[in-house]
Parts: C-alpha cells; sequence; structure tokens
C-alpha cells in the first residue's frame, strides 16, 4: 500500500530561491520516494550529446532511428548510468511501472530497440539521476526548496525542455514566473 507521504510520481519543481546550480530551475520527475529516500531524474537539463553518438559509444546499432534526440542529463548521481523514460510498456528487462502511462527503463535491450525503430515512440533518454537520503527531501520541501505537482505526459514528451519548469508548475495554478521575478528583486 502506498504512503499518502510520499511524493513518488510527482515532479518536484524548483522554487526560484533553490541556487543550487545542480537543481536551480529543474523539473525532477521523482520516480521513487519512500522512508529509504528518493529518486528522481531531471527532465529539462538537454546536454550536448545525441542519442545516436551515446549509441555509437556504447555499441548498439541505431540505423533505423525514425530521429536523433538529444540525451538529457538526469542529475549528478552516476552520470554513466542510463535511463529511458517513456509511455509504453514493452518487454524490456529493467523496467520500473511508474504510472499507468509511465514506465523508466535501465536495460540496454530498450535502447537496441529504439535504434531498431522498434523502441517507444515516446521517449527521454537520461545520464545520471538525483537522490536523496533518508528525510533529506522531506526537509527540503520543507524549507520551500521544491514544489511537488502531478506528472503530465504531455510536459515531459510534448514540452520542450526549456519550457518545462513553467509547465510544470502551471499543473498546480502556479505562474512560477512571477514568483521568479519576484524573486529577482528581492
Amino acid at each position: 500500500m502506498a504512503d499518502d507521504s510520499y511524493f513518488s510520481n510527482q515532479f518536484l519543481v524548483a522554487m526560484p530561491g533553490l541556487e543550487d546550480e545542480n537543481f536551480r530551475h529543474s523539473v525532477t520527475l521523482l520516480c521513487e520516494h519512500s522512508e529509504k529516500g528518493a529518486l528522481g531524474l531531471v527532465v529539462n537539463r538537454p546536454t550536448d550529446l545525441r542519442l545516436s553518438d551515446m549509441l555509437d559509444q556504447i555499441g548498439v546499432d541505431h540505423d533505423a532511428m525514425d530521429s536523433d534526440p538529444i540525451v538529457f542529463w538526469g542529475g549528478p548521481v552516476q552520470p554513466e548510468r542510463g535511463f529511458v523514460v517513456h509511455t509504453a510498456p514493452g518487454g524490456w528487462d529493467s523496467t520500473l511501472k511508474v504510472d499507468e502511462d509511465l514506465f523508466i527503463t535501465t536495460s540496454r535491450d530498450v535502447l537496441g530497440a529504439i535504434g531498431r525503430g522498434q523502441g517507444p515512440s515516446q521517449y527521454l533518454v537520461l545520464l545520471g539521476y538525483a537522490g536523496w537520503s533518508e528525510g533529506q527531501l522531506e526537509t527540503e520541501v520543507l524549507a520551500n526548496s521544491w514544489l511537488n505537482a502531478p506528472v503530465k505526459p504531455s510536459v515531459l514528451f510534448q514540452t520542450p525542455a526549456a519550457e518545462r519548469w513553467i509547465a510544470a508548475t502551471r499543473l498546480i495554478g502556479v505562474d512560477i514566473s512571477h514568483l521568479a521575478s519576484r524573486a529577482g528583486h528581492a
């Protein structure tokens, strides 16, 4: 039974006053949150790395890919570890169901499927993750470092990365751009 005091399957939206360069103006998909801590993926920080270049580096064929998306920076922990956030469950080896329509796969087979043109139609590839130790995220939320908002796949897959911070806050009726301009004048 899920504990309602935890924020799994939520967006964590950095408040304008959060100055940590790793998370300033970030939107994090919170994948797991329990009494042991939390794990999330920053979903609005594109890197300079193209998926085809990453697949070349790890020896995965990608001749049938219909596009060459940017790989995202998922967070400062284990930047060599890959995650694929996607909408279709597929049959891949290591997949976490976040919600009815949202999954995270960490096994290499999903990358092979994407390269063959047989992967999920909507996906983000991320390197690294954000992690919080026991009680750390709760302390940061109480300190007003984060807002939490429900996850909406359209923010992940149809909204440009540069607009996700504002789009995620609008899910809870907040205009974060107004708060950000006030924070700059304080």
